[in-house]
């Protein structure tokens, strides 16, 4: 599959690139650093390439500069596969920014297939590169860091009202023995009191409860 970083320009693509598309400022700013950086192309390029017996063969695929600038403008824009290719399809200024121009958008499911070829070296390259440009532009000092979350699902207990008193008992618990550890470093022969007797007791005492509920209502519910 043939994946080259400079594909030959069409008459269709010249006529595209005639038409004058300018770019709206953010993308604007983030195609000019994308030229800035070729390294990071390159990276790209040789993730695309990995594992393919025949690179110079088959089909041709997503360039590299494509596979970086479409995955950059999904993040941006916090599209799914199947919107980001619908907007790059439809969109003379997106097919300006992602390099497609006048060839064909693949479908969303390519998008996917070429963005996990993409190794965690090189998404950290690009993320190492968008901090050293923020931290000499002003806009970061390079000294916090914001992530994001993603809901997963997993294996958890039913939260029943004894069940969660006694998370927030035992989270707590947790909590105040490493303040105990610091401030017994910080102030030598102080420590706090022990929380997690009193705070069990009164667990133990809702667990009771809720199951004699429970068996009550059992026993009174009609056949």
């Amino acid at each position: 599959m043939s994946r080259a970083t400079d594909p030959q320009v069409s008459f269709a693509d010249l006529e595209f690139i005639k038409q004058g598309v300018q770019l709206e400022p953010a993308l604007k700013a983030i195609a000019d650093f994308l030229d800035q950086h070729g390294a990071i192309v390159q990276r790209v390029r040789r993730d695309l390439l990995r594992g393919l017996k025949k690179p110079r063969t088959g089909r041709t695929g997503l360039t590299a500069p494509q596979v970086l600038r479409s995955m950059i403008l999904m993040r941006v824009k916090n599209w799914d596969y199947r919107e980001l290719r619908e907007r790059i399809a439809d969109g003379y200024t997106l097919r300006y920014f992602t390099n497609f121009d006048s060839q064909r958008v693949p479908q969303h499911d390519a998008f996917n297939r070429a963005f996990n070829r993409l190794t965690p070296d090189t998404l950290q390259a690009v993320n190492d590169a968008v901090i050293h440009a923020a931290v000499s532009l002003g806009l970061e000092d390079g000294t916090k860091l914001r992530v994001d979350t993603t809901v997963v699902e997993t294996d958890i207990h039913h939260p029943t009202d004894n069940t969660l008193l006694w998370d927030s008992v035992r989270v707590v618990t947790r909590l105040v023995r490493k303040l105990d550890t610091k401030v017994s470093r910080a102030h030598p022969g102080h420590r706090t009191g022990g929380h997690r007797g009193p705070g069990r007791r009164p667990a133990n005492r809702a667990r009771s409860w809720s199951r004699s509920h429970h068996a009550g209502r059992c026993r009174r519910a009609p056949r």
